[in-house]
């Protein structure tokens, strides 16, 4: 398989249906973003926490479905699509690490670890995603609106993967002054 076709030289792309749309459209944004999310999750692994690291992995395969969900427009039942358990087993994430961790009672800056402020650079990013996913929603009809579930749950798991590899790594995490 060739890599470059040219096909893309004019500013458009392909979605899932073979349709022609700008690589600017808010469709192309979304998953764009998404995409950029899943790179970053990639440079975060390894972290020298193998259950994190599987996590990770898991949340990558995630992150291919939102892609591919939100680069389809007319999807069929046997199409990848978020599902309300990708949203579930985030949730599962989420909970099962809060347990290590001690409640949150103020913000926090973002960094700590190398690996911990990968996870939170990863976080930020995926808010934008999260963002691009809400106005490609609100601009198109149709749109699996768990996609946007799942981004905005993802933010919190990795908020939550940060918080804790900065803990097993003994650096403290920092509060804003005000």
């Amino acid at each position: 398989m060739k890599i470059y076709t040219g096909r893309g030289d004019e500013g458009l792309t392909d979605l899932r249906n073979m349709e022609r749309v700008s690589k600017a459209s808010a469709r192309i944004e979304a998953y764009g973003s998404v995409d950029e999310v899943n790179a970053l999750v990639g440079k975060v692994r390894p972290t020298g926490h193998e259950d994190i690291d599987e996590n990770l992995r898991t949340i990558q395969n995630h992150l291919h479905i939102v892609q591919a969900d939100f680069a389809n427009p007319d999807p069929d039942e046997d199409d990848p699509q978020v599902r309300d358990e990708h949203v579930d087993e985030l949730e599962a994430i989420i909970d099962s690490y809060d347990e290590e961790l001690e409640p949150l009672e103020s913000f926090i800056l973002p960094g700590g670890s190398d690996t911990g402020a990968r996870l939170h650079h990863a976080r930020a990013v995926c808010r934008r995603a999260e963002r691009r996913g809400v106005a490609f929603a609100a601009e198109e009809s149709g749109v699996n609106d768990t996609g946007v579930v799942y981004l905005n749950r993802l933010s919190d798991a990795l908020f939550t993967l940060a918080r804790v590899v900065n803990q097993r790594e003994d650096v403290p995490e920092e509060n804003p002054t005000y």
